[in-house]
């Protein structure tokens, strides 16, 4: 199927697109240099969908998963108010320089407006300039105001 043929839609994922996302977010964990584990992937996947703990929407041709954005929620004691962290966005090597990575982005945006949230926020690798510039072009922008931490056990 060339490239003008393809038809991509982008829908928030349920339990039945299990299939298609899992080798996705698989493949997400091994670019973070994390072994492959297709089981441990969509145990954990299976589990954010069962339980609303997190909101997946998929990039596909209908057939063939090509990307996938997913949000974790957050609240805000000073607002009062939810904010979505987008924590994982990926597209496959097959789909890139297509849009879906900025369509992903769109309809994880509407969903926060329409969430009635106050916004999202993410964090990228300091060396991802992709994914800075297609952030920044979306109209996102780097923080300034806080510093963030982190502890790991």
């Amino acid at each position: 199927m060339s490239d003008q043929q393809m038809t991509i839609s982008v829908r928030r994922a349920e339990l039945q697109h299990l299939d298609l996302i899992v080798p996705l977010f698989d493949a997400y964990r091994q670019f973070y240099d994390q072994e492959a584990n297709l089981e441990l992937a969509r145990s954990f996947l299976e589990k954010r969908l069962k339980n609303n703990e997190s909101v997946i929407f998929l990039a596909s041709d209908n057939q063939t998963g090509l990307g996938f954005t997913q949000l974790y929620p957050v609240f805000s004691s000073i607002s009062c108010r939810t904010a979505w962290i987008l924590n994982d966005l990926f597209v496959a090597p097959d789909g890139r320089k297509k849009g879906i990575a900025s369509a992903l982005m769109q309809h994880a945006e509407e969903f926060a407006r329409e969430s009635g949230a106050k916004g999202m926020e993410l964090a990228t690798h300091i060396e991802n300039m992709p994914a800075q510039q297609l952030y920044e072009k979306r109209g996102w922008i780097r923080g300034t105001e806080f510093l963030h931490y982190e502890w790991n056990v």
